[in-house]
């Protein structure tokens, strides 16, 4: 598990871009946070780093929004759903297991369907100050790690 603080707005974008510049096709990342947490925010910095030039939004009411970068990006909000049976009809699998970059939020909504070699990110905020948010990575598998070694974070 890794963990950071950073501070404001400048810096998640960062983090995020940076990020973003690390993934390959095939990876996923599950987004867990409170509502304003800033996983939209995340997502937008990470789909710039993975070279979308589209403007990213939350795909709320369609569950699903598909960008085209360096890789697919495949963005997620599962906030809406009832369970995860919701997800069969959209051919979930067919996204996670591709070979672009599937990004979900609200993933703690479907756990039980996610891959299991998968980047976790909660995302909370601060105590201090508004801005600041408080970053935990967890996962599973060599790409997992692999990131983790390359973000220099512990």
């Amino acid at each position: 598990m890794a963990r950071m603080v950073l501070k404001g707005l400048k810096d998640t974008e960062e983090f995020g871009e940076r990020l973003g510049s690390l993934l390959q096709g095939g990876d996923v990342l599950s987004l867990i946070g409170d509502l304003g947490a800033g996983k939209t925010t995340l997502t937008k910095s990470i789909g710039k780093g993975l070279g979308v030039e589209d403007y990213i939004t939350s795909p709320t009411f369609t569950l699903i929004n598909e960008y085209k970068g360096r890789v697919w990006v495949y963005h997620f909000d599962v906030y809406r759903l009832e369970d995860e049976e919701d997800l069969l009809d959209l051919g979930y699998e067919d996204y996670f297991y591709s070979n672009g970059v599937t990004i979900i939020e609200w993933a703690d909504k479907i756990k039980n369907i996610l891959p299991e070699n998968r980047i976790d990110i909660k995302i909370e905020k601060g105590k201090k100050l508004d801005d600041d948010r408080i970053i935990t990575l967890s996962g599973k598998g060599k790409r997992y790690e692999k990131i983790v070694k390359e973000l220099n974070i512990n």
